[in-house]
């Protein structure tokens, strides 16, 4: 593709004006310098083209790499069309050779003004370049004009002397034909597609780093010039049909020498190792020169360098360093060149300092045809390199993915260090590509089962779950200290379980627990993970606690202390034993040694019961502890429970913000790919719920399809937090069908306790909703007998409430107010349970005449309820206070106004910049409620960090710094 010369007008001014001196008889050398495929030929057949048109005779020639060997090619073909010329050849005086070539042409020019034209100067041969340079000395009293165009680029192997290196700047004007800049680029790219945008054009400008050849070459692969909307970018060469644009690359590197190429191929090899190019961040055409160096890419990595963070590789000098063993080349000829390359817009350097190709397809063009054994080493060379100058471990591990197996330790040891870096910044992809090509290193049997555990664990974590089971499998295979085995056997167990196969999994553990003589310690970890991951099976979990059970009553000291905290879990839901009993025997059991691989499981459990017994700050502690000490790399199932745990005492505290927050959690996302709902989701839908975000927990409680789930126990909390979704949104008959299926699940895994899921009260709300009464009574009545089982008061008060709304009269207005005071004493925040035992009281209240004790009750839910976030409650306490003849409140929902005055004065301490303890120091409270204070304020501030409280407060302040005054 040709077009138009663009950004060339001074060149072509300084061209015609020597021409026009030619005319006259005044003679002179104009010396066109540039890089490659900036355009000088087209400049040279633009000035023959205008010197013809003037009257002026033309000689040209174009000298080839191939004629350097023969004395005086580049002259003998420059005269050839001269009459006579064919009589004269040189002889093996140079000379006398020259002086004949002179005189002919001075015979020649006599005739009339003469162009000389000669392209690729700096490939003559040297008589020729000879003659060339005398020529220059001696036409400027003659009507000749020698133009000359020369390539003028840093190269890594320094090239001849240019042809006006011994001329006096007087005989020879010299032009640099600069880079194409992006406006003229852009105009030659709208030319060939005039339907295309401002992003495409923009990638088309800069894949053509300010050649002219190679953007031509690109927009003829293109197939422009089209009216309809451009063909995307493709991100490799070979998608380019018919691959001008590689082919011109190619051309580039040739001429450019084989050092060069060299080091041109190796730093796109290397540039493929670093982080990935910020996206989005292409310039519009004209809006930057490509003669100006600078970019504005603003990014993540922008940002990382500002901080000291996130350089994944060296920069300035080091790269030149790098690049320069990885070719075998000069250092210093190489970080000129790599500047020259800057300069010219070939690279660019990102935010970090990096010099790269200016565009994906470019790199992948110089890439192209070299050998994958060549790029392998140039890989490794750049590892060994960054690791003696002690760079990041994911910097040198970057590097050793794309290289084969070094076979040195050091190789294998970088890998590991790169996959616990990756593991800890939450990337487990990341990580398990480091520890894929790990196993391409000698590895001994041992290490190997290492490897293949928490590679296979980590795969489950992308959500890549049957690659991950046979990683495990293999893993399982290999000999190994018992220890790692019990490590594997249990991930294997937990991914096989994940994916349904409980069956498969529990004979796993099975085989494990037989190979185990001898280790008494390790057995019982292996009986504890069969016991939890029986579960997921209703018929295996009921044999499994009976067998557990029987243990326990026979043989005490076989059951170590994880199975024994099993069994106060199980006793507990069982409806057998009371929220004191169990945290009694939780302790004694937390107090006992136990084995770092039974200790996750003990935690695990521990707080599970903990969180039921309504002892959340403990609950909260254990959680911790238990994640603290999960091995990051490996798979283990009380880690899932652990993150359920803590969502449950979320829920407990009524922190429907944070619920809210994990919609987007990682587990969360798993438990979907693995074709159920989570536990996560289930509080998730109820947090919705609460907030009064119908339409989004609509969507939610539709997102899962029920009938192909897996048997779980999380199956049957989302049943019932369904059923909650679908009585807010007036409908109770479809919350009565999710109920009692919740209930019958539940009841069939010996879960009767209302601990885990109130199932007997929320089906005799539904029955009051569609006038059965005797039927709620009776549920109601059993569900408070079950709750003073396991008496705490959440459990208690929530069936008192029901209980009481199902009895009605002053029995039952009795009852509702047992349920208001046993919440409101309770050790931990009843949460939206006190809200709604207010507001069940406050209704019963007024339909018993009370209005005035009414009025007190519902403006105390109202105000707790703005407080958590139950907005969907704030509206139903409302619409009560209306109903029984006074008016709302009118306290502002959002912003700094609906800030009550504890909220006000807790932020503003915080945004003075007190931590979370010195408030409640300061003001005589628990952390806790400071806690909740602030997550409320945060809400109705539309806020999400600290340091936005300020601005977001936007108050005036008092001249004491106390509560601030009205104005």
């Amino acid at each position: 593709m040709s077009g138009p010369l663009r950004e060339r007008d001074g060149a072509r001014e300084l061209l015609a004006a020597a021409t026009e001196r030619a005319r006259s008889g005044s003679g002179g050398a104009v010396l066109l310098q540039g890089a490659t495929g900036t355009g000088r030929t087209s400049v040279l057949e633009d000035a023959v083209r205008d010197a013809a048109g003037r009257g002026l005779r033309v000689l040209r020639v174009r000298c080839s790499p191939e004629d350097t060997g023969v004395p005086f090619a580049t002259v003998l073909q420059l005269l050839g069309p001269v009459p006579d010329f064919t009589d004269l050849a040189p002889d093996p005086d140079d000379r006398g050779s020259a002086a004949r070539l002179w005189r002919l042409l001075y015979a020649y020019a006599a005739e009339g003004p003469l162009l000389l034209a000669v392209d690729d100067v700096h490939l003559a041969d040297a008589p020729s370049r000879r003659w060339l340079r005398e020529a220059v000395r001696r036409i400027d009293r003659l009507p000749v004009l020698l133009v000359a165009g020369e390539r003028n680029q840093y190269d890594i192997d320094p090239g001849r002397a240019g042809l006006a290196r011994s001329l006096p700047p007087s005989l020879v004007r010299t032009h640099t034909i600069a880079p194409l800049g992006d406006t003229a680029a852009a105009e030659l790219v709208r030319a060939a597609f005039p339907a295309a945008g401002p992003g495409w054009t923009a990638e088309c400008v800069r894949a053509g780093a300010g050649s002219p050849l190679l953007l031509h070459a690109l927009l003829d692969d293109l197939g422009g010039p089209r009216t309809d909307e451009p063909p995307p970018l493709p991100d490799t060469c070979a998608a380019l049909y018919p691959g001008s644009y590689p082919a011109a690359v190619s051309w580039w590197l040739n001429c450019a020498g084989e050092t060069t190429a060299e080091v041109a191929r190796c730093l796109a090899a290397l540039e493929e190792a670093w982080p990935q190019e910020p996206q989005g961040t292409t310039e519009a055409p004209g809006t930057r020169d490509t003669r100006d160096t600078r970019d504005t890419w603003d990014s993540q990595d922008t940002r990382d360098q500002r901080t000291g963070r996130g350089a994944a590789d060296p920069v300035g000098p080091d790269v030149a360093r790098t690049l320069a063993e990885a070719a075998g080349a000069d250092p210093a000829r190489v970080a000129g060149w790599l500047t020259a390359m800057i300069r010219i817009g070939i690279l660019r350097p990102d935010p970090a300092g990096r010099p790269r190709f200016a565009h994906r397809l470019l790199r992948d063009a110089v890439l192209t045809g070299w050998p994958t054994a060549r790029r392998e080493a140039a890989h490794r060379v750049a590892a060994e390199a960054l690791l003696r100058r002690g760079e990041r471990v994911e910097a040198v591990a970057a590097h050793l993915l794309r290289a084969p197996g070094v076979g040195l330790p050091w190789a294998l040891r970088v890998l590991r260090d790169a996959a616990t870096v990756a593991v800890h910044d939450a990337r487990p992809g990341d990580a398990a590509r480091y520890l894929r090509r790990a196993l391409d290193e000698p590895l001994s049997d041992d290490r190997r089962q290492q490897l293949l555990t928490e590679l296979g664990s980590l795969e489950y974590a992308s959500a890549d779950g049957a690659v991950a089971i046979a990683r495990l499998a293999e893993a399982q295979h290999l000999r190994a200290a018992p220890r790692d085995r019990v490590r594997a056997a249990v991930a294997l167990g937990t991914a096989l379980v994940g994916r349904g196969e409980v069956t498969t999994a529990l004979e796993v553990l099975r085989r494990t627990e037989g190979s185990l003589d001898g280790h008494p310690g390790l057995t019982r970890t292996v009986q504890t993970a069969t016991v939890l991951l029986s579960d997921a099976d209703l018929a295996t979990r009921q044999e499994t606690y009976r067998r557990l059970s029987e243990s326990g009553r026979h043989a005490p000291e076989l059951v170590g202390t994880a199975s024994r905290a099993l069994l106060v879990r199980y006793e507990a839901t069982a409806g057998l034993i009371s929220a004191g009993e169990a945290m009694t025997r939780v302790r004694a059991l937390l107090a006992e040694p136990s084995d770092p691989l039974a200790e996750p499981f003990l935690l695990g459990t521990a707080a599970a019961v903990a969180e039921w017994a309504d002892e959340l700050d403990e609950a909260e502690r254990l959680v911790d502890r238990g994640l603290a000490g999960q091995h990051p790399a490996l798979l283990h199932p009380m880690e899932h429970a652990l993150l359920n745990t803590r969502a449950d005492i979320a829920a407990a505290r009524g922190d429907v913000a944070r619920l809210i927050a994990v919609r987007g959690d990682g587990a969360a996302i798993a438990a979907r790919a693995h074709g159920g709902p989570s536990n996560r989701d289930a509080h998730v839908l109820m947090a919705l719920v609460h907030q009064g975000r119908s339409e989004e927990a609509g969507r939610l409680a539709e997102a899962f399809d029920l009938s192909r789930a897996p048997e779980s126990w999380e199956l049957n909390r989302f049943l019932y937090a369904r059923g909650v979704q679908r009585l807010a949104a007036g409908d109770p008959a479809g919350a009565l069908h999710d109920f009692l299926e919740c209930g019958r699940r539940q009841t069939a895994r010996e879960v009767v306790s209302p601990v885990v899921t109130p199932w007997r009260t929320a089906v005799a709300q539904c029955r009051l909703a569609l006038g059965g009464g005797q039927e709620a009574l009776a549920l109601a009545t059993e569900e408070l007998r079950l709750a003073r089982v396991w008496n705490t008061p959440r459990t208690v008060g929530r069936a008192l409430r029901v209980l009481g709304t199902a009895t009605g009269g002053r029995r039952g207005l009795h009852l509702a107010e047992e349920a208001v005071d046993t919440l409101r004493h309770a050790p931990a925040d009843a949460g939206m349970e006190l809200v709604e035992a207010l507001l069940a009281h406050g209704r019963q209240l007024l339909a018993a005449g009370e209005r005035g004790r009414a009025r007190e009750r519902l403006r105390e839910a109202a105000d707790l309820a703005e407080r958590k976030g139950g907005l969907r409650l704030l509206a139903l306490t409302e619409k009560a206070l209306r109903e029984g003849g006074s008016r709302a409140p009118t306290t502002a929902r959002t912003g700094s106004g609906s800030l009550t005055a504890s909220e006000r004065r807790i932020a503003e301490l915080a945004a003075a910049g007190r931590t979370n303890t010195e408030i409640a120091d300061l003001l005589h409270l628990a952390r806790r409620t400071v806690e909740t204070h602030l997550t409320s304020a945060y809400r109705k501030l539309g806020i999400r960090r600290r340091a936005e409280l300020p601005a977001a407060l936007d108050r005036p302040r008092s001249p004491a710094g106390g509560t601030p005054q009205p104005a």
